[in-house]
């Protein structure tokens, strides 16, 4: 017999992971948490956490709930909460958070805005497109 409580079991709390070595053109969209040790070019869409490892890189749109950055991203992100950049850190681009923490030694070349409700800021954008 079947467990149906485990087949309808939620992914958030669970993690994806790219590893190393790994390339990947094209777009994630996850509901799980992801952390991306390889290279994305491409668009990356979740409701969850990414974190791009020393040795991860994302060319292209973010779009998460919270991002924890130690390796290279250049592109437009917006994260809902917390944008987290560790020391070994390299962005470049245009950064919409909720909340930003920055390490010494991160190099941060970006525009950055700080929304305290980007929910808002997302409906109003999805209101003016349509």
């Amino acid at each position: 017999m079947i467990n149906k409580a485990k087949a309808k079991e939620s992914p958030l709390g669970k993690t994806n992971r790219i590893v190393e070595g790994t390339l990947i053109k094209g777009e994630i969209e996850s509901k799980a948490d992801f952390r991306l040790d390889g290279t994305l070019i491409g668009n990356y869409n979740s409701t969850g956490k990414l974190v791009i490892g020393p040795t991860g890189e994302v060319q292209g749109d973010v779009k998460c709930k919270s991002v924890d950055i130690e390796g290279k991203f250049s592109g437009k992100m917006e994260a809902v909460d917390l944008l987290s950049v560790r020391a070994t850190a390299h962005i470049k681009g245009d950064v919409v958070v909720g909340k930003l923490a920055v390490e010494p030694g991160a190099i941060f070349e970006a525009t950055c805005v700080m929304k305290s409700n980007l929910k808002t800021l997302s409906n109003e954008q999805s209101e003016k497109t349509a």
